[in-house]
């Protein structure tokens, strides 16, 4: 998808129609917030092994998991 200079200008008319131009940099702020956020959370996501496998396979290493798979999740007193 390649944008010429014409689109550009069109893109860049059409969201100050839009938004007005007292809004437009709130506008991009919260884009630019919302896209990082996004990439943080796909990165987070790929370091887990991208399908959560990690961290289910974490999960059974836990000592409390593993006590209440066993059905000891009542302690003794």
């Amino acid at each position: 998808m390649n944008l010429g200079m014409g689109e550009i200008g069109l893109l860049i008319v059409l969201a100050l129609v839009l938004f007005g131009a007292k809004r437009l940099p709130e506008v991009g702020r919260a884009a630019g917030e919302a896209i990082r956020e996004f990439k943080s959370a796909m990165n987070v996501d790929s370091r887990r092994g991208g399908s959560g496998e990690r961290a289910n396979s974490a999960d059974q290493t836990n000592p409390v998991n593993q006590a209440k798979d066993a059905g000891d999740d009542h302690p003794e007193g």
